[in-house]
């Protein structure tokens, strides 16, 4: 008998590279958990975010990478904003332009203030295009407050699919 993967839709944001809504120069990524320990999204990387041709930038696959495991301390909260203090990346063969992929961040420790995840980018299957480790750090309650949510327009967007 299997389980089901259970999937809780995470919250977007206005204008944020990786899932701002309203960024149209932007990845508008949308995020889902299992309510435990996984994130992931799934996304095709159009061509006009390539380094090389038919190849994604670095930079690209390693904002996906930080912002996949950073959404790891969401899972709880979703109000739980951390920023990243180290992230190593593991380029494990060209990442390419439009091709579906599945980016996994999976919460490996959380103590206190501090949380380490790790994070995947598949290709196909179980085919790894680039992995992570990201240690991530609360942000300062003087740099982030309540009202600051409604200008990053923080909500879960769409109809919950």
């Amino acid at each position: 008998m299997s389980i089901e993967k259970m999937a809780y839709r995470q919250p977007n944001s206005n204008q944020c590279f990786v899932c701002g809504v309203k960024n149209f120069s932007g990845l508008q990524l949308t995020f889902y958990d299992n309510g435990i320990d996984e994130v992931w999204t799934e996304y095709t990387i159009p061509e006009y975010f390539q380094g090389y041709p038919g190849v994604a930038h670095g930079g690209v696959v390693a904002a996906m990478l930080d912002e996949t495991c950073s959404r790891t301390a969401m899972i709880a909260d979703n109000n739980h904003f951390m920023m990243t203090a180290k992230l190593d990346i593991k380029y494990r063969c060209p990442v390419p332009i439009n091709h579906p992929l599945r980016v996994v961040g999976r919460l490996t420790k959380s103590r206190g203030r501090v949380l380490q995840a790790e994070g995947f980018i598949y290709l196909t299957g179980d085919t790894i295009a680039a992995q992570s480790l990201v240690t991530l750090v609360d942000i300062p309650g003087s740099i982030l407050d309540e009202s600051t949510y409604q200008e990053l327009g923080w909500e879960i967007v769409g109809d919950g699919d």
